[in-house]
């Protein structure tokens, strides 16, 4: 008699022993669905909304709405998944509007405007990685031109310096980069006070004198460290060898049904957020497609369903020793994250990637 594989032993082991008490409970409808409030990134969202406690509407528009949004295509598509090879290092980021000073900034052909970007508001949780501050070192008019540049303003801390452009101006666009007079020990993470410093080149005439510069907005790279903004630490290739070594040391008489097919598959779901009344204030995606899992396993699963040993398992008991144990169910293998860009209470702008809120594969488990 041929020697028998180890996975063949434990299945017929298996077969030995009576299965009166294994669970019989039925796993959910394929169809079913949560309610739409319960969906976890629309959880996550709604404590952003206009609905929430203390929202008050602030202006996001202009320079620092298009840098964001430009910022936002490079990183992820149209439905909010991450491009590949296009991370931005981490899952948020937050744009701080600055508070101007009361008085005249012009004095002749030099503008000088301090500049407060306040920050005690910003969440524990969130933790700084990087900040820059994004200007126009050059800014075209009719006549003429302005060339401007940032000061560190002298606190009693810190030094006045003058903040040299971290990168090369990308469409127009200069980085100061400011982290070291945020982190903790070297400067306040309360404000940011800097100045504003610009200058005419050429003669300015009537309408060019009374341009002023937008003001610099400070852009501040953090990671969140809440639930459902860190990577989960997945084991997709262990899920696949496992289950390949099973499906070989099934009986050959269950190996000839390899070939029925099973309608378990990705099925759309999509949400508007026009339909929420959420689209004034979320800028993108316009939707969100969560997909979920529907169909009926088949009664051999196969190689590319990454279904782990025990849903085999659970298969064949439920086939040939007592039906009373369900069929694995059609549930989601593979998750991506989204990107959603929206507008803060106080009129800032604020980047965040949730991880695991689209089923890219379903399995049988």
């Amino acid at each position: 008699m041929a020697f028998l594989r180890p996975f063949t032993s434990l299945l017929l082991l298996l077969l030995a022993v009576p299965l009166s008490q294994a669970a019989n409970q039925s796993p959910l409808p394929p169809g079913s669905l949560p309610a739409i409030p319960s969906l976890p990134l629309l959880r996550a969202l709604r404590v952003r909304a206009p609905g929430s406690q203390a929202w008050q509407a602030g202006p996001a528009s202009g320079q620092p709405l298009r840098y964001m949004l430009n910022l936002y295509r490079r990183a992820a598509d149209r439905d909010g998944r991450p491009r590949r090879g296009h991370s931005l290092g981490t899952n948020t980021i937050r744009l701080v509007q600055a508070s101007a000073h009361e008085g005249q900034p012009w004095a002749g052909r030099w503008y000088v405007q301090p500049l407060t970007y306040r920050l005690e508001s910003q969440p524990k949780a969130e933790h700084l990685l990087r900040a820059t501050v994004v200007y126009l070192p050059s800014l075209p008019l009719l006549r003429s031109h302005l060339l401007c540049t940032l000061e560190l303003a002298a606190t009693s801390k810190t030094p006045g310096a003058l903040l040299s452009p971290a990168t090369r101006p990308r469409h127009g666009w200069a980085e100061a980069d400011v982290t070291p007079y945020l982190m903790p020990g070297n400067g306040s993470m309360g404000s940011l006070v800097l100045r504003h410093v610009c200058v005419h080149a050429g003669r300015a005439r009537g309408h060019d004198a009374l341009v002023a510069p937008s003001h610099p907005f400070l852009l501040l790279y953090l990671n969140d460290t809440r639930a459902g903004l860190a990577p989960p630490v997945a084991e997709p290739h262990r899920h696949r060898r496992d289950t390949g070594t099973l499906a070989h040391d099934l009986p050959s008489y269950l190996r000839e049904q390899g070939g029925e097919k099973s309608d378990c598959s990705l099925r759309p779901f999509p949400i508007s957020f026009a339909q929420l009344g959420w689209d004034h204030w979320i800028i993108a995606p316009h939707r969100y497609n969560p997909r979920y899992c529907k169909g009926i396993c088949p009664r051999l699963l196969r190689y590319d369903y990454h279904a782990p040993n025990h849903a085999v398992v659970q298969s064949f008991v439920h086939q040939l020793v007592d039906a009373n144990v369900p069929r694995p169910s059609c549930v989601p293998y593979r998750y991506s994250p989204i990107s959603v860009l929206m507008i803060e209470r106080d009129g800032g702008i604020l980047y965040k990637e949730y991880e695991n809120m689209i089923a890219e594969s379903c399995t049988c488990r």
